[in-house]
């Protein structure tokens, strides 16, 4: 049981270090002054989910989801 814990601590901790990286790159939600000019209506507005930025939410979504299954299993003292 001892190994299986060591195992799960360390993708934790990568999953920890991912996290954190990720939600550093990605960009603000807020439009600014782009929302008044109509920038949020533009190709790149609509097509944000397919870009490299709607990736990045998807894969932070997962992660987090893994980041906190990870946490109430290392919290339980059944491992």
């Amino acid at each position: 049981m001892g190994a299986l814990r060591i195992t799960l601590t360390i993708i934790f901790i990568i999953v920890c270090i991912s996290l954190v990286v990720l939600v550093l790159m990605q960009e603000g939600k807020s439009d600014g002054l782009g929302s008044i000019a109509g920038a949020a209506e533009s190709y790149w507005g609509k097509n944000k989910g397919r870009s490299m930025e709607g990736r990045m939410v998807k894969i932070t979504k997962y992660l987090v989801i893994l980041f906190m299954v990870l946490a109430v299993v290392l919290n339980l003292n059944v491992i």
